[in-house]
């Protein structure tokens, strides 16, 4: 492949990453809110729940490596669940 194209190549992939590492920060760092209040409501089972699926989409974009991901699900949930209700 010539280098031209490979850098265009890159440049793309890194604009589509950079795009979805942000989307997945965003929603762990609204549950890690949600942990600094310390009470559980609805919304922030929504928030967990959504955070999770960022996550998951990650993976499947190839952005995150399926096991770093498990380990963020499994550590947030943990703390999630500490919480009293």
């Amino acid at each position: 492949m010539p280098a031209a194209k490979t850098l265009r190549a890159q440049t793309r992939k890194a604009d589509r990453n950079r795009s979805t590492r942000s989307f997945t920060r965003s929603r762990v760092r609204a549950v890690a809110e949600v942990l600094e209040t310390g009470s559980k409501t609805d919304e922030s089972d929504a928030t967990l729940t959504s955070a999770i699926s960022a996550l998951d989409k990650a993976v499947t974009k190839g952005v995150m490596h399926r096991n770093a991901a498990a380990r963020k699900k499994s550590r947030l949930t943990k703390q999630y669940n500490k919480l009293s209700s």
